[in-house]
């Protein structure tokens, strides 16, 4: 059973040059979560352009993260579409090809409508065999679930098993969300980690987004869980110029700090993603000395160090 608690990184899907998928910088990603110890990893989210991928793209992606680490951490994927059906058929090629959660947001329809929402996670969980993590992210989606929906549909559905918390302001609803279900689910932190000191002390049980430093959440999160909140918080305001940073709308600043940490081969965003400026690049290498100064990032970070 997964309790979803701790780090669970949100992958970026590697491409080459010429837009075709990279599994070998996707092995290597997935190669340094192991050796950090993440709790697990997500891949096919906002930050995996699962809405660029074909369906035989989306087997080959998960197909190569359950072969190279099924069975050491949670594999989740992403499954939402804008259509029901399209979902749950995603959602069991996943489960087939030996996945151990799906994430599931809503897609925006024409007009607003609570009871459709609830009626999609309704067939896909019923749909599916699998753990379901209900991502409430309506800056992607469009979709804006009230905190009476969405415990109407964690307590018609008892195969949701966590909630990803990317709604802002994500520190008050997360402490609505807990008060109001009508029983306890874990609850991870998304939004690059931009409110994560907040959320976790609302309640969040840790991370699910794709900051391109996940042993800074770990330390974030363990500071956290141990009692040493000024610990916790100096971990966090340490980091957060470059949390900031990687904010900036579309993928392309994260992929390049992962290209710069030797874990992607190019920084290569899917058309009609747009690739990062000359002065957004040269940004991120001053901001990385401030942050990290002669820190060789192609490594795992030693936290502590780094924070003095």
């Amino acid at each position: 059973m997964h309790d979803f608690k701790g780090v669970y990184p949100i992958l970026a899907t590697p491409f080459r040059n010429d837009e075709s998928f990279d599994e070998d910088s996707l092995r290597r990603m997935l190669a340094f979560m192991q050796r950090i110890g993440v709790q697990g990893v997500t891949v096919l989210g906002v930050l995996g352009e699962a809405n660029r991928m074909s369906d035989r793209e989306r087997e080959a992606i998960v197909r190569t993260t359950v072969g190279a680490v099924g069975g050491t951490m949670t594999v989740i994927v992403g499954i939402s579409h804008p259509g029901t059906r399209a979902t749950v058929e995603l959602g069991r090629m996943a489960a087939e090809l030996g996945a151990d959660a799906l994430m599931v947001t809503p897609s925006a329809e024409p007009a607003p409508n609570d009871a459709r929402v609830a009626e999609y996670f309704g067939r896909v969980c019923e749909g599916v065999s699998l753990p379901v993590v209900l991502q409430d992210h309506p800056a992607s989606t469009g979709v804006h679930m009230g905190v009476p929906l969405i415990a109407k549909i964690v307590a018609d559905n008892a195969r949701i098993a966590c909630i990803k918390a990317e709604a802002v302001p994500s520190a008050p609803k997360i402490a609505a969300m807990k008060a109001a279900l009508s029983r306890e689910l874990p609850m991870l932190t998304g939004l690059g980690a931009l409110y994560g000191q907040f959320d976790l002390e609302q309640g969040s049980s840790g991370y699910n987004t794709g900051f391109a430093f996940p042993e800074v959440l770990q330390a974030h999160v363990a500071a956290w869980q141990h009692g040493d909140k000024a610990l916790a918080r100096r971990i966090w305001n340490h980091f957060l110029p470059l949390i900031v940073f990687e904010q900036q709308p579309g993928v392309a600043v994260r992929k390049e700090l992962l290209r710069r940490r030797g874990l992607l081969g190019t920084g290569t965003v899917r058309h009609p993603g747009g690739a990062l400026a000359p002065v957004s690049a040269a940004q991120l290498t001053e901001l990385l000395e401030a942050v990290m100064p002669g820190v060789d990032i192609t490594q795992p970070l030693d936290v502590a160090s780094v924070i003095g």
